[in-house]
């Protein structure tokens, strides 16, 4: 490659993230996901579309599609609170682990007695579509607020599920017939303690180390808690475990951690995980021929309707059965199995394996997953509101950042009052900062000032508070329970009926106070 080359790749590329840029905010508008614009776009620069572009290099996407998926992982980890997901992870295992086997079983049952295809290919297209996309769910339930039990299943089930599925079609792919089955179940469990055990070891560790030094920069910040949730995905593959759990829970560790410049961690990941996105989707988009999808798009709508209103389905109230979880709420969890890239790169392995009729599997999930990610994506926030289980979107927390002042043993506190926080009228002795914590400084309307004890706050402002390290955790959750209750919350929490509604609204603040 010349600089010549280098340059009119550079700008393709960067047209194209333009472009991808543009197409979110057309799919907020008007409900479509905008993955399949991603898709559309890499359709439309390949053989069959205006640019002409030929790429068919299998191997080369599912490396790139590993990669996307490692930072998306870690994106949706470094958002994902824990105490979500906490109550949720019984349930989520379960899904994961007895709720794919039911699912793959189903999937394949049907695609062999009612699409006619061969058991081989059957059980491929069975474990391939069996995993939730964890981009998917992560980019749905930001726009669908959801009461924090159901986002806790959602989001933890699709960053566990991708193990189990990644070892079966690995499996299926091999040569000859898959050997017992106990043998199999015995190494998917081997592989989700060792990814487990790595990943909780790995973000432990980088929570404690992050805590305990002052980067002589902000921005290198971000770069580091990246770079532990990646080490985290590689040692746990390397040690033969599920490297996709360990970078899961090891980016869970330390987006709870209360890390400094925290906002701006999560914000940088957030725009590497819509690179990995963008670019992942393209790829894949690049990879289709779709002239050849055309003899396998009557098989997709069958597999995909099997999937969707049989096997799903069954697994999740299979799965549930030992938990109380009211039939509304597995209905809405049934409808809300999306799949994404994840399947479709899944599907490149029987490829790169080559596995007879491995293109025809490829063809069969890529029609599946568009068409049926554009009738789930866009209905399930009318199916939420039908099942009367959608949360209002009220402020109910405020994004701290903080900053080490490591000479003075403490730490600076900034966070921006949002257009619906209650801390809106209230005066700054009224906050009842815990002993060692004080609000130094107000800005607003551009100009900064210091408080006193009777200025009243209003929405826009924005506070920086100094906080020992002993009151500092205490410090910020007095400002998060005033945001939620106003002047008259408990020391420690809202005081008020409001609490269910936290978790349901907090994706939407990271944008108001960020």
């Amino acid at each position: 490659m010349t600089v010549e080359h280098l340059n009119e790749l550079l700008l393709i590329s960067s047209l194209v993230l333009l472009v991808a840029v543009a197409a979110v905010r057309l799919s907020s508008r008007s409900g479509l996901p905008s993955l399949l614009i991603y898709l559309g776009i890499g359709i439309a620069i390949g053989q069959d579309g205006i640019g002409g572009v030929i790429f068919d290099n299998a191997e080369l996407t599912q490396l790139l599609g590993y990669a996307a998926l490692v930072v998306i992982l870690a994106e949706g980890g470094l958002g994902t609170k824990w105490k979500e997901i906490k109550p949720a992870l019984p349930r989520a295992a379960v899904l994961s682990t007895f709720g794919v086997a039911v699912s793959v079983g189903v999937t394949a049952a049907g695609a062999h007695y009612l699409a006619g295809l061969g058991w081989k290919q059957a059980l491929l297209i069975g474990a391939v579509v069996s995993s939730t996309d964890a981009a998917a769910v992560f980019s749905v339930l930001r726009s669908v607020p959801l009461p924090s039990r159901l986002t806790g299943i959602l989001e933890a089930e699709s960053g566990f599920n991708d193990a189990p599925v990644v070892i079966l079609v690995v499996a299926f792919s091999t040569a000859g017939p898959v050997e017992h089955w106990y043998v199999l179940l015995g190494e998917i469990a081997l592989e989700l303690a060792i990814g487990a055990a790595v990943g909780l070891a790995i973000g432990w560790l980088g929570a404690y180390g992050m805590r305990h030094v002052a980067l002589p920069a902000s921005g290198l910040y971000p770069i580091a808690v990246m770079a532990i949730a990646v080490s985290a995905y590689a040692a746990g593959a390397l040690a033969h475990g599920s490297g996709f759990l360990a970078v899961y829970l090891a980016a869970v560790i330390l987006g709870n951690a209360k890390l400094p410049h925290a906002p701006a961690t999560r914000g940088f990941a957030e725009g590497v995980g819509w690179i990995g996105q963008i670019g992942m989707f393209v790829l894949l988009g690049l990879l289709v021929t779709p002239h050849n999808l055309l003899d396998d798009i009557v098989p997709a709508l069958l597999i995909g309707m099997i999937l969707t209103l049989v096997a799903r389905p069954l697994s999740v109230f299979a799965s549930l059965l030992p938990f109380r979880v009211p039939w509304q709420e597995k209905t809405l969890l049934s409808w809300a199995g999306l799949r994404g890239a994840v399947p479709i790169v899944l599907a490149t392995i029987p490829m790169v394996s080559d596995v007879p009729g491995s293109e025809t599997v490829f063809n069969i999930v890529f029609v599946l997953v568009v068409v049926y990610t554009l009738i789930q994506g866009p209905t399930l926030p009318w199916l939420a509101r039908r099942l009367r289980l959608g949360e209002d979107e009220e402020a109910a927390d405020l994004g701290i950042e903080s900053a080490p002042l490591e000479r003075l043993r403490g730490h600076l506190l900034s966070t921006c009052i949002g257009p619906t926080s209650r801390m809106h009228g209230v005066e700054v002795g009224e906050l009842r900062m815990p002993a060692g914590a004080a609000v130094t400084l107000v800005v607003r309307d551009g100009a900064s000032f210091v408080p006193s004890p009777t200025t009243v706050l209003r929405h826009g402002d924005e506070l920086l508070v100094v906080a020992t390290d002993p009151v500092r955790d205490a410090a910020e959750r007095r400002l998060q329970a005033v945001s939620q209750g106003g002047k008259l919350a408990g020391w420690l929490g809202t005081g008020t009926a409001r609490q269910p509604q936290e978790d349901g609204a907090a994706r939407t603040r990271k944008r108001e106070v960020g």
